[in-house]
């Protein structure tokens, strides 16, 4: 029997809807893509979609983010698939 490994998304943005204390994403899925690339995606395309998506090189982690950003009590909640835990 395989053992699960647990993983821990550390995130300190705490206006984020899947922000948890501790800093503690709590999105049972994120996307993190370039800047560039994320930055011409609609806010549906995240997570679920991944694998859809081609892969998108940076040279440092100013050049990245997290796609998965919410905002607390925004309406779009919902929009990309992505269901906090």
């Amino acid at each position: 029997m395989a053992q699960q490994v647990q993983q821990h998304i550390h995130c300190s943005v705490n206006n984020c809807h899947y922000w948890a204390n501790g800093n503690m994403c709590h999105a049972n899925e994120i996307l993190v893509t370039s800047d560039r690339m994320s930055d011409t995606l609609p806010d549906r395309i995240d997570a679920p979609m991944a694998a859809q998506i081609a892969p998108t090189p940076v040279e440092t982690c100013m050049e990245s983010c997290c796609k998965t950003f919410v905002a607390k009590n925004s309406p779009e909640i919902n929009v990309d698939g992505v269901r906090k835990q």
